[in-house]
């Protein structure tokens, strides 16, 4: 199962990254951000209770923005109840530390964004757009953007692959 967390921002953007990269097929849950702050940890958790009853189930979290911070949040309070996450990739997450016992993925829309955030943890594999893509466009056009996958082994080295956002999304989300 999906969890999209949102950011603060227009309903059609997160719309659009869902086509442009789900299938109608998918099992996915959209955190509704119109109802409750994209930020909130508390209402992300409450929501995951009211519509994931199975907690046995792999949740694979994709957050954007105000979104990661709820997104990260929530994530440890879904486990700490037992809640099993394969991973959270966390989109524009800048500032906000992700630090976790589960697979981190940080994508960015720029090389600064995201040499900038990895003292606060970028997980083994991560993002970033180059050519440097605007915030929005980073959510609401990931088939779009180019850029480069960053692999750091277990000693710390880094290895770079051309690619783009869609391609680096496949890889992760493939079961």
């Amino acid at each position: 199962m999906y969890l999209i967390c949102p950011g603060i921002h227009e309903l059609e953007l997160t719309n659009q990254f869902i086509n442009n990269t789900f299938n109608k097929s998918d099992n996915l849950l959209v955190f509704p951000i119109d109802k409750y702050p994209a930020y909130s940890g508390f209402h992300i958790l409450q929501f995951l209770q009211e519509n994931c009853k199975n907690t046995s189930q792999e949740l694979m979290i994709i957050s954007f923005s105000a979104g990661v911070v709820g997104a990260i949040n929530a994530a440890w309070l879904w486990q700490l109840k037992g809640g099993t996450i394969k991973g959270l990739i966390a989109f524009d997450g800048w500032g906000v530390p992700l630090i976790s016992n589960f697979p981190i993925y940080r994508v960015s829309h720029d090389e600064f964004t995201h040499w900038s955030s990895a003292i606060l943890g970028t997980g083994n594999l991560s993002f970033y757009a180059d050519p440097s893509v605007e915030h929005l466009e980073l959510w609401g056009s990931p088939h779009r953007v180019k850029g480069w996958m960053v692999e750091t082994n277990s000693h710390g080295k880094k290895f770079l692959s051309a690619m783009t956002l869609i391609e680096f999304l496949t890889l992760i989300l493939k079961d």
